[in-house]
């Protein structure tokens, strides 16, 4: 007797088509995903464009102004890369988890602000300050973000308006009180920002890591809520991205011209943004390169730097939309080539038995131990193999015939 239950006799199947025993090795969500491994190649290649048109300004520029790579004005131009650098690891940052912090801007202006006016107090006692608040004011907004559950760039662009207001309280520029001098430690800067952008780069490329980062990006309806392990990596992104902008302004008010001026912020957004997605980064979240940040933030900052000799004056906006716009076309480029390889038509992805991890709470998954076909049988077995007639059985010969016509 055979039981009608799929679960017994084959592994479930998800709503993608494949085995949820499949999908647990590569998913920390066996419901909803691709079958396989996220494909590098498209990054690599991609990078390698990237570098070869950070080479091809470098040149442009050294060839127009030899000194603006060597001295002093190198070392300014190290802490722009730097500055320019946070506010891209701050936009990179939320936008593989899933939700953009659009507020990075507004946030790193209105330090640039405090720094200017509060810098002549001591460094210390001017960044400390700034940094409680941008503290509180990332868990505030990845509080919204992950207990609500609603988009990051909603909650961020909210969360920018009022930071915003804050920023329209100024009149005028505010010259830098302080005399700290951020070109002195160019090099640690530099350095710095390049140790965290391409090791984050090389630890966002594991497996788990990608996978655990990328949570909260949404596979199926994206009102749904993904877990307590996508909520807690959003919060802590949202967080540490505030914090990051809030450092990366401070960097752009210690290295500018003396003044700083008042706005909105949000072109600094649309160029982190542009940035890190001209990096390689997905605008979906989750797929991102290694050394893509670093290469695209010094393409920018070199370009900048080209524009000086001419006398040209590039708008943040201008060159924000451009690179974003650029951007758009890598996220496809990377979205399409980057997903995993598709299996051949008729060929079924090999189930073997996983942990699920402790990424969706430690439980171990075994198979069932046998199929339901293969459960001992309840009816006795017949040892004689020879064919028996029905009509022929000795049983219809002793027994008496119940209708019988000539009873009738």
């Amino acid at each position: 007797m055979a039981y009608d239950d799929a679960g017994r006799t084959a592994p479930p199947e998800t709503s993608s088509g494949v085995p949820a025993a499949v999908l647990e090795n590569v998913f920390d969500d066996p419901a909803h995903g691709e079958p396989g491994r996220d494909r590098i190649a498209v990054h690599v290649i991609w990078e390698f464009v990237l570098l070869a048109g950070l080479v091809t300004m470098a040149w442009l520029l050294w060839r127009e102004d030899a000194d603006a790579l060597r001295g002093g004005a190198l070392k300014a131009l190290l802490v722009d890369v730097a500055a320019l650098g946070l506010l891209t690891l701050a936009a990179g940052l939320s936008l593989r988890a899933g939700a953009v912090n659009l507020a990075i801007g507004p946030v790193a202006l209105a330090a640039a602000l405090h720094f200017a006016e509060q810098g002549d107090r001591g460094t210390r006692e001017a960044l400390l300050p700034a940094l409680a608040v941008a503290a509180a004011a990332g868990l505030a907004l990845a509080l919204a973000v992950v207990v609500l559950h609603v988009p990051g760039w909603a909650a961020s662009l909210a969360g920018a308006a009022g930071v915003i207001v804050h920023l329209e309280q100024r009149t005028g520029p505010v010259t830098v009180q302080g005399d700290y001098d951020p070109s002195r430690s160019a090099l640690y800067f530099f350095v710095g920002f390049a140790a965290i952008a391409v090791l984050g780069g090389l630890f966002a490329a594991m497996k788990p890591v990608r996978r655990m980062i990328g949570r909260f990006r949404p596979v199926a309806d994206p009102a749904r809520r993904r877990g307590a392990v996508a909520a807690t990596v959003t919060a802590l992104a949202l967080a540490g991205a505030t914090v990051l902008a809030m450092l990366g302004g401070v960097l752009i008010a210690a290295n500018g011209d003396g003044e700083v001026a008042p706005g909105t912020g949000l072109d600094w957004t649309v160029l982190a943004v542009g940035t890190v997605m001209l990096a390689g980064t997905s605008a979906y979240g989750r797929r991102g390169g290694i050394f893509g940040t670093l290469f695209a933030v010094c393409l920018v900052v070199v370009f900048l730097a080209w524009t000086v000799p001419y006398g040209w004056t590039v708008s943040r906006w201008a060159l924000g939309g451009t690179v974003l716009g650029a951007g758009l076309l890598v996220t496809r480029l990377v979205e399409t080539f980057g997903r995993p390889r598709p299996a051949p038509a008729g060929e079924t992805a090999p189930i073997r038995p996983t942990r699920d991890g402790a990424l969706s709470g430690g439980w171990t998954m075994t198979p069932p131990p046998e199929p339901a076909d293969a459960w001992p049988s309840v009816l006795p077995v017949r040892q004689d193999d020879s064919p028996v007639q029905a009509w022929e059985a000795p049983r219809w010969d002793s027994e008496p015939r119940r209708w019988d016509a000539d009873e009738c």
